[in-house]
């Protein structure tokens, strides 16, 4: 069982932009609905109360100028003092026969207030109506002109909702953030915290549970597969290193058995299956025991890869190593550098030259191992991962090895939360692609 199985990537930073929508949003639904009921409903209808009120009084004015033409002064001074409206009589004047009006909602309330009470020809200039709304109406032989104050026809409950409206929403935002920063925080600790075990770095003691209930169950379980997994390790561990003593033991007595016989070639050749043995023996070692209980470090992988290459190359193999930089990842330093001693010794046991080429692609840091040999069928690339598989039949370890090396290498990578693929190399033969995340 690989740790990789329950291992998820780390938490997108965009989920905490998600969650918070899922809460805006019905505050932002909330807010258009009120807006579009305040519009629909209470400026109409306070705007038409408004507007009936205006057309009331000047149809009360004109009524009185009808019955006392000759006290009209006193009827404007009463107007002036008592409903705050100017009155301006011109004599003689006419208006035109085409209405000058604008289509706003307080010019089409006024006016059909004004039809209903006044029935007569009118005008009205709304351009300022904040300040004052200027209405011409045509009498019997004059037009008289009312000036009427923008506050008798504009109610300042707009903007006062408008501004509440605006205000609570900033308000419930400012806490929605706060409060959804709380409950996102315990996830990506938790994310952070799986995506470290995955990759084989130590996450710490056990996860401190917090947040919502739902957190708080992810996080128990957490712990106690954490433990299952760690438990598993232990005790295959301790059950190869007793494999191993007992396994070692025999042979070790063999080996002084063959010492004390005189030489012949019957014992130099039982002497060669003896060190095969042994050889087979720590190879399946080593694959079973997999990372074992090597710390994570954060190492330059491009100085591990160079020094790998060079050995090889000081042993005479002929291989071109090209990194690109300095590169620091969090890495097993034996484990990983046994993953790339495998590749390049099993490049170099079919081909004649070697290009090892470390760099940084996107989100991932790259190894490829590429070789010139007669590389490998596409059909049987994902098979020579699988243990003691060979392309070679004849089990000979001398032509075909354990069959262990691609095993181990690709159980490496994976337990760095990486993977390693197997593709045609540009030079003819096969490529080794280690990939591992930033």
């Amino acid at each position: 069982m690989k740790v990789r199985h329950y291992v998820k990537r780390v938490l997108p930073r965009s989920f905490y932009g998600r969650s918070l929508l899922i809460i805006v949003m019905p505050l932002v639904l909330l807010q258009l609905v009120s807006a579009w009921i305040f519009y629909d409903r209470h400026w109409d209808r306070i705007t038409w109360r408004l507007a009936t009120t205006i057309a009331g009084d000047l149809q009360y004015i004109t009524e009185q100028m009808r019955d006392a033409p000759d006290k009209i002064p006193e009827i404007f001074a009463q107007a002036q003092h008592s409903m705050g409206l100017s009155l301006i009589l011109q004599p003689g004047e006419i208006l035109p026969n085409e209405r000058l009006m604008d289509d706003g909602l307080i010019d089409r309330m006024l006016a059909q207030a004004l039809e209903e009470r006044i029935k007569r020809p009118f005008q009205i200039d709304s351009s300022s109506f904040q300040e004052e709304v200027i209405i011409d109406i045509q009498l019997a032989d004059s037009v008289l002109t009312v000036v009427v104050p923008g506050k008798r026809l504009f109610s300042s409950t707009t903007y006062i909702f408008l501004m509440w409206m605006i205000g609570t929403s900033l308000v419930l935002f400012a806490v929605a953030s706060i409060f959804m920063r709380n409950q996102v925080k315990p996830i990506r600790r938790l994310s952070d915290a799986v995506d470290r075990f995955g990759k084989g770095r130590d996450p710490g003691s056990d996860f401190k549970p917090e947040g919502a209930a739902e957190v708080r169950l992810a996080a128990a379980a957490f712990n106690r597969m954490m433990h299952r997994i760690r438990r598993q390790i232990r005790q295959r561990t301790d059950m190869l290193s007793g494999v191993s003593h007992d396994l070692k033991t025999p042979l070790t007595r063999i080996k002084l058995q063959l010492a004390l016989l005189e030489q012949s070639p019957e014992t130099e050749a039982i002497k060669g299956n003896v060190s095969e043995m042994e050889k087979m023996i720590e190879g399946y070692l080593t694959f079973a025991r997999g990372e074992g209980g090597e710390p994570s470090v954060e190492t330059e992988i491009t100085a591990l890869v160079s020094e790998i290459a060079h050995k090889w190359k000081m042993g005479g193999v002929s291989i071109d190593c090209h990194v690109e930089g300095s590169i620091m990842v969090w890495l097993k330093p034996e484990a990983f550098s046994r993953c790339i001693d495998n590749l390049i010794s099993n490049a170099n046991r079919y081909a004649g030259n070697i290009w090892v080429t470390t760099g940084r692609r996107g989100d991932f840091i790259e190894v490829t191992v590429d070789d010139d040999g007669p590389g490998i069928p596409e059909d049987e690339r994902e098979k020579v991962f699988r243990p003691f598989y060979r392309l070679d039949r004849s089990r000979n370890p001398k032509t075909g090895g354990t069959g262990l090396g691609l095993a181990i290498s690709r159980d490496v990578v994976r337990v760095h939360g990486g993977d390693l693929l197997l593709e045609d190399s540009p030079h003819g033969g096969l490529r080794a692609r280690v990939r591992l995340p930033i």
